[in-house]
């Protein structure tokens, strides 16, 4: 194994047992070297000058060390890197999110340790050659379909352009009511697990969001209707105070900002629903009310689309707290369809009763597994009667 380079194979949420295979494996001149997350990661490698030769993380593929954290590593420099995942579980279409993610390979537990040392040292050895390889293929596996890509521009183009006066007058009535930012944003995940930042009109008066920790019980979602977990969304995750730096995840909304992790980690429990949402929402304005029913709140999500985070048609994005919990067999298959303004469950569910949470993932998977160009087309129409629901949710 001379060959290969000397570095560091960084780990990465990786159990004992599974560092007890991993210093059994024959990596040649390479180390392995535990970080206890990835700012500690990104902050060595950049301030001790490492050479990083790869990084292994133990993670499902749609969990927060799993092919999210690719996007993470690249815009902190660590981009040139191979990154494996150490998985329980894994099927075709969680395989596809990791082609376009970018991970560079997957091991299936129970981990063998030859085919450890032989696929990890082949990545090593071999990196250059496979990027150029990637890079000649990377533009078909993240394009969006030509003729869906001009009509989400053309459309939302088109409707900021003759929306833009009415959008002003919903601004001055929201500034009349009540004090706050017009508008605010959080990070959503999309197609493939993408992050990106998920833009809206405020529709709830300032700080809103620490009111969650009274309201749980209130959620539709929580099919037996007991109090949730509450949420203390004023304090960071153990991950980012034994950092000593500030949250990795933060979600911004009224000026304020909480760590994504402590929000999600408060709120989870093991039979809790992966959704909140409540009816008659005490938290929402006069004027918040109107543009939710509405669905002008949306609008800013438009400028979304331009950039190319969403389309105008697909499942809606969520919020990571969310989307973490929807990374098993049954669930991952929405993550492949176009983030989008409208969808399907909004038109056929949205206003006409109260919807469980399995009947709106069953129809996000719906989606996924039979979109195209007409079908959007087809839902932009049926859209507009759902727009103006008969229910206040």
């Amino acid at each position: 194994m001379s060959d290969i380079n000397d570095g560091i194979i960084a780990l990465l949420h990786v159990e004992e047992t599974t560092f007890e295979i991993l210093k059994s494996c024959n990596f040649g001149n390479n180390r392995l070297v535990r970080f206890e997350n990835v700012i500690e990661l990104c902050n060595d490698s950049r301030e001790l000058k490492l050479r990083i030769s790869a990084i292994l993380s133990e993670s499902e593929v749609m969990g927060v060390y799993g092919a999210n954290l690719v996007e993470i590593l690249n815009k902190n420099g660590l981009q040139h890197i191979p990154f494996f995942l150490l998985v329980e579980n894994l099927n075709e279409q969680l395989t596809r999110v990791c082609l376009q993610s970018g991970v560079s390979d997957v091991f299936i537990k129970p981990l063998r340790k030859d085919i450890l040392e032989t696929r990890v040292n082949f990545q090593i050895k071999h990196w250059k050659s496979i990027q150029e390889i990637n890079r000649k293929n990377e533009d078909t596996l993240y394009k969006t379909a030509f003729a869906k890509r001009l009509f989400d521009i053309m459309f939302a183009s088109f409707a900021l352009l003759c929306l833009s006066p009415f959008v002003l007058i919903v601004i001055i009535c929201m500034k009349i009511e009540s004090r706050g930012p017009v508008f605010y944003y959080s990070l959503r995940v999309g197609t493939g697990y993408k992050v990106f930042k998920f833009y809206k009109l405020r529709s709830m008066f300032v700080n809103a969001d620490k009111r969650l920790k009274e309201l749980q019980h209130l959620n539709q979602y929580n099919a037996d209707g007991k109090k949730a977990a509450a949420a203390d969304t004023l304090v960071l995750c153990d991950d980012c105070r034994a950092a000593g730096v500030k949250c990795r995840n933060p979600l911004y909304a009224d000026k304020n900002t909480w760590c994504e992790k402590q929000y999600m980690t408060t709120k989870k429990q093991q039979a809790g629903s992966a959704f909140f949402k409540l009816k008659n929402d005490p938290r929402v304005t006069r004027v918040g009310l109107f543009i939710r029913n509405t669905s002008i709140d949306e609008l800013p999500q438009l400028w979304n689309v331009i950039k190319g985070d969403m389309s105008i048609v697909g499942n809606r994005p969520l919020p990571l707290y969310e989307a973490e919990k929807l990374t098993t067999d049954k669930y991952a298959t929405r993550f492949l369809a176009p983030a989008g303004i409208t969808g399907l469950w909004q038109v056929e569910k949205r206003g006409k009763g109260k919807m469980s949470e399995d009947e709106r993932l069953m129809l996000d998977n719906t989606y996924a597994l039979n979109h195209n160009f007409w079908y959007d087309i087809k839902l932009i129409l049926k859209t507009i009667p759902a727009l103006f629901q008969k229910e206040n949710v």
